[in-house]
């Protein structure tokens, strides 16, 4: 009896751990097309479930409470339509996921409440933003300067649509998911139209995006992390500050973010990664620094290998510093031909060097190249030299793709274990380096285009 009623637990146990809730409806524009499930696990998604959607439009999908969060159904024509995973049982109908507009939510309350404020949030955004625009022309242009109980009707309908806004927000059910996606949601979702019409808001904008808890589990399973890092800091970017205020701003945010983030080390990591990533993407190099040395001499998380190398390129190849002298070994050819005394880059007499890291078998390194090769001759004649270091493995593949170099280019076959790349921190091809006569570097270019565009006016302004 014993053994059976300890066989009785354990198997409701199992089954609790098996409950799961379901997604059902109809799509009649769907029959007998695949949909599936998808849940969002920090900077990424996974699949929940999948089925086929019945002759009639029918399909069930489950989803169990480890996926609470969002998630999204897709069908065949790739068109996802956003659900809260909440713990409770959804039901909609309609025609197609293509057709946002046609299908209802029957059955699920966070996600009856979702889809209110979907459709309605938008429609008084835009609302909004032309009462706004309004204000502002019965405020500043002389024809309408006088108009006081118009402007005040203005005004009055600017905070009524404030307010019903708010109301609806608040009055969402406390401590659900949805009442936490939503604010969020909206913030995200206005950036760009207060970077344009409602400038008045960037301050607060910013200030809300600095007070988001990145260590929320919630935000892990929201699909919003991405958009929430790139948005802030877009924001920031398009505020219409000078550069300098630009970069003073940002500083400030890293700073937030990396206090907030401190005691959580996988999520410092995950997010610390992403945001550098951004800020190079973007070009915005100073703030990538700034990231870099900071994530490097904080001491409560440890760093991963990858992003370790990553951030290191900055601190010890800034601008402003010594690169290391290279000495050429392996194959070191010119325009084809082999080097038989190779020497190092200290002992190439020119104003300016270039040191690119590429190999044959990366595609943007290629690309990079072949823009480089007609402005080559422009670049030596304002004092300009150029050395490629190659990071193939293969002799046949590195004379074929440096062959018509006219410039150094050299590969001792060892791929990341060169020394050189080792010396200058390389992480990902190609890496570009500007630097003087005597190696101090004054240039930290994403690309041949920068280069190029520094030589015109740096050195123009020089010779005038």
């Amino acid at each position: 009896m014993i053994i059976n009623f300890v066989v009785v637990l354990m198997s409701m146990a199992f089954c609790s751990g098996l409950a799961a809730q379901t997604i059902t409806g109809r799509l009649n524009l769907l029959a007998n097309e695949k949909i599936k499930l998808m849940g969002f696990k920090g900077l990424k998604y996974y699949d929940i479930d999948s089925s086929t959607i019945a002759a009639d439009g029918a399909f069930r999908l489950h989803y169990p409470q480890a996926d609470y969060g969002m998630g999204y159904l897709m069908a065949e024509d790739n068109k996802p339509f956003f659900v809260i995973l909440s713990g409770e049982d959804i039901e909609l109908r309609g025609e197609s996921l293509a057709f946002p507009e046609t299908i209802k939510i029957l059955k699920g309350k966070e996600n009856q409440l979702f889809e209110k404020y979907a459709s309605e949030q938008p429609r008084r955004e835009q609302t909004l933003s032309a009462w706004i625009y309004l204000r502002k022309i019965y405020k500043a242009d002389p024809l309408f300067a006088s108009q006081k109980n118009s402007q005040q009707s203005i005004e009055t309908e600017i905070q009524r649509i404030r307010q019903e806004d708010k109301y609806f927000l608040s009055n969402l059910p406390r401590g659900s998911y949805v009442s936490w996606y939503l604010p969020i949601r909206k913030l995200i979702s206005s950036v760009s139209v207060v970077a344009q019409y409602r400038t008045e808001e960037i301050p607060s904008a910013i200030t809300a995006f600095r007070a988001l808890d990145y260590t929320d589990e919630r935000f892990y399973k929201s699909g919003l992390l991405s958009d929430a890092i790139e948005s802030h800091f877009w924001l920031i970017e398009n505020s219409g500050r000078s550069l300098d205020s630009v970069y003073a701003e940002m500083k400030i945010s890293i700073d937030q973010l990396i206090e907030n983030l401190l005691a959580e080390e996988r999520k410092f990591n995950l997010i610390t990664d992403h945001l550098f990533n951004l800020l190079e993407k973007r070009s915005l190099f100073e703030a990538s620094e700034y990231l870099a040395i900071k994530i490097l001499t904080q001491n409560n998380c440890t760093i991963n290998d990858d992003l370790a190398k990553q951030l290191e390129s900055y601190r010890a190849m800034k601008k402003g510093n010594t690169a290391p002298d290279i000495v050429f070994s392996g194959d070191v050819l010119v325009s084809g031909s082999v080097i038989k005394t190779p020497g190092r880059l200290s002992d190439i007499i020119s104003a300016y060097k270039v040191v690119i890291f590429g190999a044959s078998w990366c595609p943007k390194c290629a690309e990079e190249l072949s823009q480089l090769l007609p402005l080559y001759q422009k670049w030596k004649l304002k004092g300009v030299e150029v050395v490629f270091i190659s990071l193939d493995t293969d002799k046949t593949l590195f004379k074929s793709f440096s062959g018509i170099f006219p410039f150094v280019s050299m590969c001792d076959y060892k791929k990341w274990n060169t020394e050189a790349v080792n010396d200058y921190y390389v992480f990902a091809t190609p890496a570009l380096f500007m630097m003087d006569k005597d190696l101090k570097i004054i240039l930290r270019p994403n690309s041949v285009k920068h280069i190029d565009a520094w030589i015109d006016l740096y050195l123009k302004e020089n010779k005038e």
